[in-house]
């Protein structure tokens, strides 16, 4: 009955391979939202400001961010929850792939989510309009800046743990 259990659980990781796939889906939905908005700059640049063009660059790379974050999840989930990915010798496989670990993936998800959330924060503060304080434009800049200075501790402190996890296990390794 043991066996039985442990073979169906074993298999069941197989129900995260469509999710992966729908994250495909996603970034082929986020791919035609990035070249959207390119079309759309072309007929707006010639009278666009040069501060809405630096806010409209900083979104595309925000864009990008999320895109690339995608990818990472959905190749690195595959190969450590479901199965390794086979890619023929001399074929194009990515330097990164099989080699990063939940807990690697963790570190650079988090390290995005700082990245996206530092692009949001400055877009914030390029649209602000000081004008009576505590206002609520005033406010909501405040809260956007603590609550991108908790990604930025949080991330930090994933790194220490990250890097007193692998000197553990070199030492572990060296006592052996």
């Amino acid at each position: 009955m043991e066996s039985i259990i442990e073979k169906i659980l074993y298999a069941s990781r197989w129900l995260m391979a469509p999710v992966y796939l729908g994250l495909s889906l996603l970034l082929l939905a986020l791919a035609v939202k990035f070249f959207q908005e390119l079309a759309h700059l072309a007929f707006l640049l010639p009278s666009m400001k040069e501060q809405d063009l630096i806010l409209f660059m900083l979104t595309m790379i925000d864009l990008t961010l999320v895109g690339s974050l995608i990818v990472m999840v959905m190749f690195s989930g595959y190969e450590n929850f479901v199965s390794q990915i086979d890619i023929k010798a001399g074929g194009e496989k990515l330097s990164w792939l099989g080699k990063m670990d939940s807990g690697s993936l963790k570190l650079k998800l988090s390290s995005s989510i700082v990245a996206i959330s530092a692009i949001h924060l400055l877009k914030t503060y390029m649209d602000f309009k000081p004008t009576a304080a505590d206002s609520p434009e005033e406010t909501k800049l405040m809260w956007l800046l603590i609550v991108h200075m908790g990604f930025v501790v949080s991330t930090l402190l994933m790194a220490v743990m990250d890097k007193i996890e692998r000197q553990t296990k070199i030492m572990a390794k060296d006592c052996a």
